[in-house]
């Protein structure tokens, strides 16, 4: 069992928890951790908060060291942590973003109700689970050669949808358009391309789902109707990332961070805190790299919403676009990308690590689709798979405190060994049928690992974060039927 943490935590107000730099040598800011009340003592259940304290002793970092209300345990940053680092004496770590590097979600809307579903809910599932590999080292359907996955590594979801993957409306409605800058293929092992070529279109395993919901709660209609969505619509929500392409990039560069971190005489806390200079040669290779695998994440999450789209088309006999099947949107949940933010009065270019956290921007940023720069960013934050999921919209005071930041889900309180083992002898998939929701796995003991309460309360994590300004809530949606890997 994990030792509890003792540190000290300054209670800011309800929804924020200080651990002031003094606490321990080599901070160089304050960490922050929103939370309510009832979340702290779980959250001091193990050393979390010992890596926000830690992250706070980067080189070159800006503002204060962040964790969202979804927090637990990491490599390196704690999973729910965000932190911006200067372009100038700043650093760029692996460990703040991950090993599955663009791990994020998408939303596919339908014009298709619950009722219209239903009927049909086990087929579409049958089929969703036979046409879309899942499971641990699962293979995508299309073969790629080593030319074609190096389009996918510079170009991401751009070059699947220009290959007739998707429609060209969903580009606009991924974050950085599908394809972020600075991707160099060279920059990515034959190691990593070789783990990660066969696996274009797989969900992979572990938390990794595709799930579809009826929005069952709308809370701010005039939102809702920006985004496409109504009461009893379905909707489909896609979960994965790089899946073995981007671990393998993650071990490569933390190697290379090990060595760099003497070349340039850094000294963090933490080993798993590996990192260089933002601006040093390795530096720019890891960034190059990562950019590399968060293209490859959502060149897959395309590839996944074509084989949606064309099963939906099967089960109804309608195209997928009088079906009303297009992008919501997608975001990152693991990732660090070049952003420009104020700080203390001074627009400053900032390296924002999430990791475990996504990017929640306001109203008027030149970053989000025409569509949606008048109201604010969709924000897709999946529960577990008995609880559902929320879309929520990025707010100005994010912008002002988190760097555009925000939760990414409803954080683990148990390791998938302690839930395994409380779950052995019960039967998940009937004990979720009882509860209206249909799944299907590629084995019993990832439903044993994924049991509901070995996550926290997605509706409580988003309380949080709305109590707190830094986000609000636009819809509820309950599940139906989930495909876990």
């Amino acid at each position: 069992m994990a030792e509890a943490w003792k540190g000290p935590l300054q209670k800011v107000d309800d929804w924020r928890w200080l651990i002031p730099r003094s606490y321990k040598k080599g901070m160089l800011t304050d960490g922050m951790i929103y939370a309510s009340e009832k979340m702290i003592s779980a959250i001091r259940k193990d050393q979390a908060p010992e890596q926000v304290a830690n992250v706070a002793c980067l080189p070159g970092i800006v503002g204060r060291s962040l964790a969202m209300p979804d927090i637990h345990w990491g490599y390196g940053f704690p999973i729910g942590g965000v932190a911006a680092t200067q372009e100038k004496g700043g650093v760029i770590s692996p460990g703040g973003v991950g090993f599955d590097i663009n791990c994020g979600v998408r939303v596919i809307k339908t014009n298709l109700t619950e009722e219209e579903v239903r009927p049909h809910l086990e087929k579409l599932l049958s089929l969703l689970f036979t046409n879309i590999p899942s499971g641990v080292g699962s293979k995508g359907k299309l073969s790629f050669s080593i030319p074609e996955l190096e389009k996918v590594l510079e170009k991401g979801a751009r070059y699947i949808i220009s290959r007739g993957f998707g429609f060209k409306e969903d580009e606009e409605n991924i974050e950085e358009r599908g394809a972020m800058e600075g991707a160099d293929p060279e920059t990515v092992s034959s190691k990593a391309r070789e783990r990660g070529k066969g696996q274009l279109g797989s969900l992979g395993s572990g938390n990794h789902f595709l799930e579809l919901e009826v929005v069952e709660r709308v809370f701010r209609p005039d939102l809702a109707e920006v985004f496409g969505l109504f009461p009893g619509q379905v909707i489909i929500m896609v979960h994965t990332g790089s899946r073995g392409l981007g671990h393998q990039v993650c071990t490569d560069y933390l190697e290379e961070m090990q060595k760099a971190m003497n070349r340039y005489d850094i000294k963090v806390p933490d080993r798993q805190l590996a990192c260089a200079p933002c601006d040093s040669p390795e530096g720019r290779r890891y960034f190059s790299a990562m950019a590399c695998s968060a293209n490859f994440a959502w060149a897959n999450r395309q590839l996944i919403t074509h084989w949606v789209r064309e099963i939906f088309e099967q089960v109804f006999q309608k195209s997928a676009a009088s079906l009303g099947m297009f992008t919501l949107y997608d975001v990152a949940h693991n990732i660090a990308k070049w952003e420009e933010h104020e700080v203390e009065g001074q627009k400053m270019k900032l390296c924002v690590h999430r990791k475990g956290a996504t990017r929640a921007f306001s109203a008027g940023s030149p970053a989000l689709p025409p569509r949606y720069r008048e109201v604010g960013q969709p924000v897709l934050i999946p529960g577990d798979m008995g609880t559902g999921s929320y879309i929520l919209v990025g707010t100005e005071l994010a912008m002002q405190e988190t760097f555009g930041s925000t939760c990414h889900g409803a954080g683990r309180v148990m390791s998938r060994s302690e839930a395994d083992r409380r779950s052995r002898g019960r039967n998940i998939a009937n004990e979720l049928k009882e509860r209206g929701v249909l799944v299907q796995a590629e084995s019993k003991a990832t439903l044993r690992e994924e049991i509901p309460e070995a996550y926290k309360d997605v509706g409580e994590v988003v309380e949080v974060v709305e109590r707190a300004g830094i986000s609000k809530k636009v819809v509820y949606a309950r599940p139906l039927g989930v495909i876990k890997g």
